[in-house]
Parts: structure tokens; C-alpha cells; sequence
């Protein structure tokens, strides 16, 4: 049985190392920030992007909420910025700024309050329920959006078309967002674990 110094001992290092992760907490948006946009600019599926993952791992973990929900509107933003210029130059097939880009950025806000959810009471049942909702979220919000546009047309049947039309988007969506996830979640673990055995050294 661990000694009442051991557990403190442990725990102390644990702070420490808590407290290294919130001052690099900027950092950690930086790459956030780039690895989101990053994965919309290089080749993909649609919809398959870890922009849902970086949604709900920031605001899983960075210490400012406010700062957290920026995090994916940011890597949108510097995305869609780089996809516009391109357009212009005539070396992207579409621009990025467009009239549904806003249900698009507010979709992924929400993701991010999901985020905030997940970090209330972590634990691994509550991220693969907020991941599968961050996915269905994303997809009514957005779908939504483009309805309103009036492609389907102002009718229940038009609304009903359009989501419809968007299953095969929604299940790249469901399998990037699990895949990043994991990825994230699972490569926060790892690290944590190899910092914590480095201090124990």
C-alpha cells in the first residue's frame, strides 16, 4: 500500500505537470488551429476533416473557455481564407467564403459547448456520446442552413430531400470525427503517461 507521502509526492508531480499543460495552453491552440485547417486543405472525403475533433479536444482542455470556443472559428477562418485566395487564382474549385459559411462556423461552435459537456465530468462514455453528437449536431445545423438557402425549395419535402441527399456526407462525417477523436483523446493519453513517467525518473 502507497505510503501517505507517496500520494502526495504523486500528486504534487501531477499538479506540476497540470500546470505545465495550462501555460503552453496558447501553444496548444496554435496547433490546434493549424492541424484544423490543415486537414480541410489537404485532399479528403468530404465532410472527413478533424475540425469536430479539435472542437471538442479544446475545449476539453484548454483552460479559458472563451479562448476555447475560437479555436475551431480560427481554423475555419485562416482555411477558409487560404481556400478564397486560391479560388481567385483559379487553382481551387470552390471559394471558401460563402453564404452558409455561418451555419458551418456556429455548427462548429456548438461542437465546442459539447466540448465543455465532455470536460464537466470526463470520462470516455460522455466523449463517445458527445462526439456522435457533435456529428448529428453538425449535420442538422448545416443541412438546415442549406435548405434555407432555397436549393430544395420551401417545403417539408425540400427539407426532407436535403437531408436525405446529405447521408453520404454525414456518414464521412461520423467516421472522421470517431477516427480524430481517438486520435487526439488517445495521443493526449499517451503523452500524459510518458511525461508522468519521465518525472517519477
Amino acid at each position: 500500500m502507497r505510503s501517505i507521502a507517496q500520494v502526495a509526492h504523486a500528486s504534487e508531480k501531477l499538479c506540476k505537470f497540470e500546470g505545465i499543460l495550462t501555460a503552453n495552453s496558447k501553444d496548444m491552440e496554435s496547433i490546434l488551429v493549424f492541424l484544423g485547417a490543415l486537414s480541410r486543405l489537404i485532399p479528403h472525403p468530404p465532410n472527413f476533416t478533424a475540425m469536430s475533433a479539435v472542437a471538442l479536444y479544446g475545449a476539453s482542455k484548454i483552460p479559458d473557455k472563451k479562448r476555447a470556443l475560437l479555436v475551431p472559428v480560427l481554423a475555419m477562418v485562416l482555411s477558409d481564407a487560404i481556400m478564397e485566395g486560391m479560388y481567385r487564382m483559379g487553382i481551387w474549385a470552390f471559394p471558401g467564403f460563402h453564404s452558409g459559411m455561418w451555419y458551418v462556423y456556429g455548427a462548429f461552435m456548438v461542437v465546442a459547448m459539447i466540448g465543455f459537456w465532455i470536460r464537466a465530468q470526463f470520462s470516455y462514455g460522455r466523449l463517445a456520446i458527445g462526439t456522435l453528437c457533435a456529428s448529428v449536431s453538425f449535420f442538422v445545423i448545416t443541412n438546415f442552413g442549406v435548405w434555407l438557402s432555397g436549393w430544395y425549395g420551401y417545403t417539408m419535402e425540400g427539407l426532407v430531400a436535403c437531408y436525405v441527399a446529405a447521408i453520404p456526407f454525414f456518414r464521412n462525417q461520423v467516421i472522421g470525427d470517431v477516427l480524430f477523436v481517438v486520435l487526439f483523446f488517445g495521443g493526449d493519453r499517451v503523452l500524459r503517461q510518458v511525461a508522468l513517467k519521465k518525472q517519477s525518473v
